[in-house]
């Protein structure tokens, strides 16, 4: 009997387009079929460049998945999915998507928006930056208008049934894991598109040229009797292979939110002794199972359109929320085309 085929026979070439015209998104859709039929095979490079080329369409990469997987669309039904779910690409997001695929100068209004943030003032002081390089987050206050957090916090309460002053209201349709499967609304949009977010991510990553994820949203109501805090715990969404290459993660906060109010919590630090604290363990111990409690952890606090910026060597989650009111959130990050990974996971 042969062997089956790699999936990477089964892929798409990243220039085949479709109606949409957008390069590499056959690619992503072929990757995934092959999934459905066994294969794997996609590196870490390759899921990177899957992730922005989605985020750019302004679909989910867990929502876009979950579809495929689901309902094995041929590739036209998945590009009409993707206008009924996110609407159709502009003009200058093609483009783009174009030059980054297939080479070739960004659109105009693409690089008028890179000049823009470049010329900002710094939205994250040398404090900021210090303390980034120490324990590595940082918090950047009033990265969106009050209006704009209350906007994205109704559609939060709107997505779970809920309302602000009916405590019962907060628990039927609350998610296990405090993850609401919600990608697309204006109110979101508008708040990827803070120009102050833009420039802090910018400062981080050292230039402006940054592609948008496009990221869920969250609900973590307090605990109570029959409602216990079932979401992960702390860990690391990338491989311990050291080291640890430089990428971002980033949480909006959409409400006022103590620390004991399922804060995201972290171990500050962290990604400075990392390397050292792996070659500690003793042999067969799994990193991942560690007791970061006792490492450090720490909940962060924080405004209504404030947001945490972390690096992604931290092991990090949320929390259990002991206070009286529930924390919603807005997840956004920002990178560039092509980021540092190994393909190897540990």
């Amino acid at each position: 009997m042969s062997a089956a085929p790699h999936s990477a026979d089964l892929l798409c070439p990243p220039h085949e387009r479709g109606a949409l015209q957008v390069p590499y998104l056959k690619r992503c859709w072929s990757s995934w079929m092959a999934a459905r039929q066994g294969q794997s095979g996609m590196g870490q490079q390759e899921a990177h460049r899957t992730q922005v080329v989605l985020a750019a369409m302004g679909v989910g990469l867990e929502q876009t998945m979950q579809y495929v997987l689901r309902e094995a669309p041929d590739f036209a039904e998945f590009e009409d999915w993707i206008v009924r779910t996110a609407g159709a690409p502009d003009a200058t997001t093609v483009a783009r998507l174009q030059a980054l695929v297939e080479g070739g100068a960004p659109p105009a209004a693409q690089l008028d928006l890179q000049a823009r943030i470049d010329a900002m003032p710094p939205v994250l002081d040398a404090a900021d930056l210090a303390h980034w390089d120490e324990h590595g987050y940082v918090v950047l206050r009033q990265a969106v208008a009050a209006d704009d957090s209350a906007a994205a916090a109704q559609v939060v309460w709107d997505a779970v049934g809920a309302t602000p002053h009916d405590v019962d209201s907060w628990y039927p349709n609350a998610p296990r894991n405090v993850m609401v499967q919600l990608f697309q609304h204006p109110a979101f949009e508008k708040n990827r598109r803070s120009l102050r977010i833009h420039k802090a991510f910018a400062q981080l990553w050292g230039s402006a040229d940054l592609w948008r994820s496009t990221d869920h949203c969250g609900f973590n109501p307090p605990e109570r009797p029959g409602h216990p805090y079932s979401a992960q715990g702390l860990h690391w969404d990338v491989s311990l292979v050291q080291p640890i290459p430089f990428c971002t993660q980033g949480i909006l906060y959409l409400t006022d939110t103590l620390p004991e109010q399922g804060g995201l919590t972290v171990v500050p630090g962290f990604h400075r002794r990392i390397g050292p604290w792996l070659a500690s363990l003793p042999p067969g111990a799994e990193p991942r199972r560690a007791d970061f409690r006792a490492l450090g952890a720490r909940a962060i606090g924080a405004g209504a359109g404030d947001l945490v910026i972390w690096h992604q060597a931290l092991p990090h989650g949320p929390s259990p929320n002991r206070a009286t009111q529930p924390r919603l959130v807005q997840y956004i990050n920002m990178f560039p085309a092509e980021v540092p990974a190994h393909e190897d996971w540990v």
